[in-house]
């Protein structure tokens, strides 16, 4: 089967991620669950250099010889557009291919925290979505910025790896530029998006401490700033930002950092009760005073009680968003449970 076949059939499926390795059939990820297609031949190695020729472009092709790793983007006309990471496995190419609509979808779509239309109309400072991989950060920030897009006049620059999904100019103007073809690296085209008249940044992934301190920098000047970070909950990536400072530096990055940080969603996806997709659940940080102190002392242990005593303000930890889903039948607990940092605080919840 032809690679663009089988990216049909995923879109037909319903899958989220296409997996292709040599000597199996190809796999499919449906509503966070991998099953096999047993109709499928298992896949072979001269399938896999075709599949490779076929996705690929020189530039892909160079770039993949020289690191033996690849992350890029497919567009498969009138299907998808699909994220695509190509490793080497016991010598032999393999793919994940992950599908993203063409279609930005709306937070309402999403069914985000309603607190995420502020957030993004917010003038400047640091606003980061977190999260396990594949826990739907990078559509997460597409809704707020296509919000963003369709409610005021910006100049937005996002520095992706690789571009996802695509922005269309509509009240804002949007550049778009990919890791490894526009740009070679995140810190350095940080550096250079000050100089281009930016009101909004997106940074793909906040992976290093170039990246952190540029982006800290920038909402310092009076930049949005959006970023991404692979932690578990919001105590987690405030320690992660300053951590990766050197020793002698954290006293005075806790201090940039709490007074440009505006807030930090943490999300992560469990499969619905009727077996019909995945809902997300979310934390919720926003920088009011006692947030910013906390951070400033050092004390992010202290988080989670703010969040919790601070529903009025617009806040919840993961577990009240958790026991609220169980409670509305939408996730069973022994899910939540799995997701949960601190089991039994969510059975007292519930």
């Amino acid at each position: 089967m032809h690679i663009d076949e089988m990216l049909k059939l995923m879109v037909a499926k319903n899958a989220s991620d296409l997996h292709l390795r040599v000597g199996s059939p190809p796999m499919f990820r449906v509503f966070g669950r991998l099953s096999t297609n047993k109709e499928l031949q298992p896949v072979t190695i001269d399938d896999s250099e075709a599949i490779f020729e076929s996705i690929t472009t020189a530039i892909n092709r160079k770039i993949f010889a020289e690191n033996l790793e690849l992350d890029t983007a497919y567009s498969l006309p009138g299907v998808g557009r699909f994220r695509v990471n190509v490793m080497r496995q016991r010598g032999t190419l393999a793919f994940v291919i992950r599908l993203v609509p063409f279609i930005v979808p709306t937070i309402e779509q999403m069914k985000l925290p309603l607190i995420c239309k502020e957030l993004i109309l917010k003038p400047r400072g640091l606003i980061l979505v977190t999260g396990p991989a594949g826990s739907g950060k990078s559509t997460t920030m597409a809704a707020m910025i296509d919000h963003l897009n369709e409610t005021e006049s910006r100049n937005v620059i996002t520095i992706e790896d690789p571009i996802e999904y695509l922005h269309h100019n509509k009240k804002s103007i949007i550049a778009q530029r990919d890791l490894g073809e526009d740009t070679r690296s995140f810190d350095v085209a940080l550096m250079h998006t000050l100089r281009q008249d930016p009101d909004v940044i997106y940074i793909g992934e906040m992976r290093d401490l170039p990246t952190i301190s540029t982006a800290i920098r920038a909402a310092e000047t009076g930049h949005l700033v959006l970023g991404t970070l692979h932690t578990t909950d919001a105590s987690q990536a405030v320690d992660r930002v300053i951590d990766i400072f050197p020793a002698n530096q954290q006293d005075q990055i806790r201090l940039q950092f709490s007074q440009v940080l505006e807030a930090i969603l943490t999300q992560c996806l469990l499969p619905r009760v009727d077996g019909t997709g995945r809902v997300a659940a979310f934390e919720i940080l926003l920088a009011i005073p006692a947030v910013r102190n906390l951070i400033r002392m050092g004390k992010t242990h202290e988080l989670p009680n703010v969040m919790q005593l601070s529903t009025k303000e617009g806040m919840q930890t993961l577990d009240q968003a958790l026991a609220k889903l169980v409670k509305s039948q939408l996730i069973t607990q022994e899910n939540a449970i799995m997701k949960s940092s601190n089991p039994a605080q969510l059975l007292k919840l519930l």
